[in-house]
């Protein structure tokens, strides 16, 4: 694109021009004589000047304009494809629904084609054996995607706090971590050399762990009752169902086959005194608290089981004032000593030997979800109690990414 800074300048540089032209005119007009040789030579060098200067002017304000009318030519052009793509997106949305209701048999020629564009190609989905109907599984329209995605955040806690990323595919995933908070700069005299400090760079890979909400039926009478709206019952149960796993796993998953919860991903804060298995002490709560490193403390919180919960609403600080703070203004949480905290019932609850409460910066939990849930529609093989089945697939894993300090600690209930 042209510069329009530069074509002023131009602009400016011509009326220089212009007015030394008319200088040596005027003066000869006013000295009432005819231009002397030299002037003639300086009148035919300032107007070859300017009609070149006024050429390159044209030739710039010409491509500016050819600028703006491409670029108005592809405004026109992504605007026409956005209305493309989002008819074409509201077209499945209304074929996808079709097809919840009565299957492909319920579909004319183009709604097939239109369904069948976006069949999963998930093989397993697609080999699932008689009774799904023709190609199996379908992905789910970003509407349908949206109110799934609802119901995962609704169930649980882990989904409200952790850092949530989404890939359209799901090879695995590298998150790279580095440690340096060992490291410090340093004083150094004149023409010294400075000391070469490695940093320590590592990773954290995410996998792409399949889930099903399994079977959910539905009576042929609701799925014909119009009344029905049979996608956000579709999409509460079965997002439901997949965010109830997600959340446990995310919470207290082992790591091995599945995804590593935040809970054992967490770094040690506090193992309480002998006899505290089902309780724990105020001191406990500052020294869980100071277990987690000051850079992450601003941004901590607890996460805890709600039966917990009731245990820390006891608990008073060494002047006997309660540590649980309701909210009491618009938008104000709770809190804990002062610090916000998160209701998660997958979480252990007080007892014998486990990690019943957590502390920290849960945004250094990831999450990843892989794009593209799958629902498959089983006809026929529930027919004969008159009834549909649904299933849906998602695929998504969960690490606590820990560069070696310590976003997450635990208090660990004693084991006598």
């Amino acid at each position: 694109m042209a510069n329009i800074y530069s074509i002023l300048e131009m602009r400016q540089d011509r009326a220089k021009l212009v007015n030394q032209y008319e200088e040596v005119l005027n003066r000869s007009k006013e000295e009432k004589r005819e231009l002397t040789a030299e002037e003639e030579i300086q009148l035919n060098k300032l107007h070859d000047q300017e009609v070149q200067l006024r050429k390159k002017i044209e030739r710039e304000e010409y491509l500016e304009e050819q600028n703006k009318s491409l670029s108005g030519h592809e405004n026109r052009f992504q605007a026409h494809n956005k209305e493309k793509e989002e008819k074409k997106g509201q077209e499945y949305r209304d074929v996808f629904a079709k097809w919840v209701k009565g299957g492909m048999e319920f579909l004319n020629g183009e709604e097939r084609n239109i369904l069948l564009s976006n069949r999963s190609s998930d093989d397993e989905t697609r080999a699932l054996g008689v009774g799904t109907g023709a190609g199996g599984g379908f992905t789910v329209p970003q509407g349908f995607y949206n109110k799934l995605v609802e119901a995962f955040k609704f169930y649980g806690g882990m989904r409200s706090v952790a850092n949530v990323i989404q890939t359209d595919m799901g090879n695995a995933l590298p998150i790279p971590t580095v440690n340096d908070t060992a490291q410090m700069g340093s004083i150094i005299a004149e023409n010294t050399a400075i000391s070469t400090q490695d940093v320590a760079f590592n990773q954290v890979t995410l996998n792409a762990y399949k889930y099903t909400s399994n079977l959910v039926l539905v009576s042929l009478e609701l799925l014909q009752d119009s009344a029905f709206n049979i996608e956000d019952y579709l999409a509460k149960a079965l997002g439901t169902r997949i965010g109830r796993i997600h959340n446990n796993h995310f919470t207290i998953g082992t790591g091995t086959g599945q995804p590593q919860g935040v809970v054992t991903g967490a770094t040690q804060g506090k193992v309480g005194a002998t006899g505290q298995t089902t309780s724990l002490t105020f001191d406990d709560l500052i020294d869980l608290i100071h277990a987690v490193d000051p850079a992450y403390r601003n941004n901590s919180q607890f996460m805890l089981h709600d039966n917990s919960l009731r245990a820390l609403k006891k608990l008073k600080d060494s002047q006997g004032r309660p540590l649980f703070l309701p909210g009491l203004a618009y938008g104000e949480p709770d809190t804990i000593n002062n610090f916000k905290f998160t209701i998660n019932n997958d979480m252990p609850t007080m007892a014998a030997n486990t990690k019943s409460l957590l502390f920290g910066d849960f945004s250094n939990y990831y999450i990843r979800d892989v794009l593209g849930i799958t629902v498959v529609r089983f006809n026929e093989k529930y027919m004969d109690s008159g009834q549909i089945g649904f299933t849906a697939f998602s695929r998504a894993d969960g690490k606590l990414v820990n560069a070696g300090s310590n976003p997450v600690a635990y208090y660990q209930n004693s084991a006598t």
